[in-house]
């Protein structure tokens, strides 16, 4: 029977109401620290729901050809994670499908085409989401939600506090600069035998002349042969021997809450891709051949807000490899690694002991459960890059390495509050060390 509408005086159809879901977990985002967050709360047994703007799971691998997937946390989810997935060298075609295997396998649900707009709230406590979709607005109610959204948009959108850019250090002001965004993109026809990487790999390879691949690239810079904030170009394997995935455009003075901003970026930074790859043909061995064979679909955003949070992790934590009693990522690793946002490069120099031009490699360090939490807004548990931090600490755990990590606690964390009925930071840390610390995350359960 064909359903009839119903009409307002003017004889306009009304809009049907927006339709109300409630699940026991909502996870908002599909990115690593999503997809891990609604697999470990699937697991303990919690009824979870994962929402994704795009239509594909993987977030910035899938979406902005973001590889290979960087950092390390001493954690046997990560590696069932990685070993599921085929390691970190990705595969861009199919890594989300992989993805979703795992999540279908633990009972979690999910919808693609699904962006979350607007938190639904009663006081300072997160109840839902509101979704937008192709059917037009869903509201989802939900015991605890996760916001993996890597922007921190539901906690912001709750009236939690957040900060933007980089504050005072040794070697800059504090201006607020974001770091630069990136158009990652694909080329093929690589005579794989002939690369920097086959003659001792990009850092130890050294032209006739004596410099350094890096020195090729900033000279370039200096003479115009490159487009003006790019002055260091990194060349990735990919799992096909004749490609390389290409980071080097940079786009800086950008904010990727902005949405106009957002328009330039992608414009900006596209346009840069062309005099790159000639500079590879021209100088780089066996990129003689080279060609485009993938573009992203959306740019690579690496910072915006860094949500305020019962903990706050800092440069000197990383640095000085700061472990913590009440941690829920162990021994995360990896540089604080700062795309310059006033210039080219990197943004080296974050402590007396790494002035300017030294690397700031920091040792193993933990990531405490205060850090997942947002300080002024209940029912909310923070996953990936938009825990609280400093911009140089949130340089290093940034990655999707460490995301994925982090993302299993987040999602422990509100199966747990949810069972309980309890807020996400009254949750004893220690039950929450038992479940991200398991030595076989298969045999985990409620």
């Amino acid at each position: 029977m064909q359903k009839r509408l119903s009409h307002n005086d003017n004889g306009a159809v009304k809009p049907a109401p927006a339709p109300r879901w409630h699940t026991g977990v909502l996870v908002c985002g599909g990115g690593p620290a999503g997809i891990a967050a609604a697999l470990a709360a699937a697991r303990l047994g919690q009824k979870v729901l994962l929402v994704e703007r795009y239509g594909r799971l993987g977030g910035m691998a899938v979406q902005a050809l973001v590889g290979p997937l960087m950092g390390k946390a001493q954690s046997a989810w990560l590696d069932e994670i990685l070993q599921h997935i085929g390691g970190r060298t990705v595969d861009f075609e199919f890594i989300d499908l992989k993805y979703a295997d795992m999540l279908q396998k633990a009972g979690a649900a999910f919808l693609l085409h699904a962006w979350a707009t607007k938190p639904i709230c009663k006081s300072r406590r997160v109840t839902g989401v509101r979704l937008a979709t192709k059917q037009g607005l869903i509201r989802v109610q939900a015991d605890v939600v996760v916001d993996a959204t890597g922007d921190g948009d539901i906690a912001a959108g709750a009236g939690a506090a957040f900060e933007q850019g980089r504050g005072a250090g040794p070697c800059w002001k504090a201006d607020g600069l974001l770091q630069p965004m990136t158009i990652m993109f694909r080329v093929g026809g690589v005579n794989n035998a002939e690369t920097m990487e086959a003659r001792g790999g990009r850092t130890l390879f050294r032209f006739p002349d004596g410099r350094s691949w890096n020195q090729v690239t900033r000279d370039a810079n200096q003479r115009g042969e490159l487009p003006p904030t790019v002055g260091l170009l990194r060349t990735y394997r990919c799992i096909r021997p004749d490609e390389r995935v290409i980071n080097a455009t940079q786009v800086n003075g950008v904010d990727g809450t902005n949405v106009k901003d957002l328009t330039r970026a992608e414009l900006e930074g596209r346009k840069q891709v062309l005099p790159i790859l000639d500079f590879l043909q021209r100088h780089a061995p066996g990129f003689q051949n080279a060609y485009v064979s993938g573009m992203p679909e959306v740019i690579g955003v690496r910072e915006t807000r860094r949500i305020s949070g019962l903990d706050y992790l800092t440069a000197d934590d990383v640095l000085h490899g700061r472990q913590r009693k009440d941690a829920v990522v162990h021994n995360a690793e990896f540089p604080i690694d700062i795309h310059n946002p006033g210039g080219i490069g990197q943004a080296q120099g974050v402590s007396p002991a790494y002035p300017l031009g030294q690397d700031p490699v920091g040792r193993p360090y933990d990531i405490p459960m205060g850090c997942l939490i947002p300080r002024d807004v209940e029912g909310l548990v923070m996953a990936g890059r938009c825990i609280s931090g400093s911009h140089e600490a949130h340089a290093s755990y940034r990655v999707q390495g460490i995301a994925l990590a982090i993302g299993v606690a987040a999602g422990a964390i509100a199966a747990l509050a949810a069972k309980q009925g309890i807020e996400p930071r009254a949750v004893a840390v220690k039950r929450i060390q038992n479940i991200v610390f398991a030595a076989d995350p298969g045999a985990v359960t409620g």
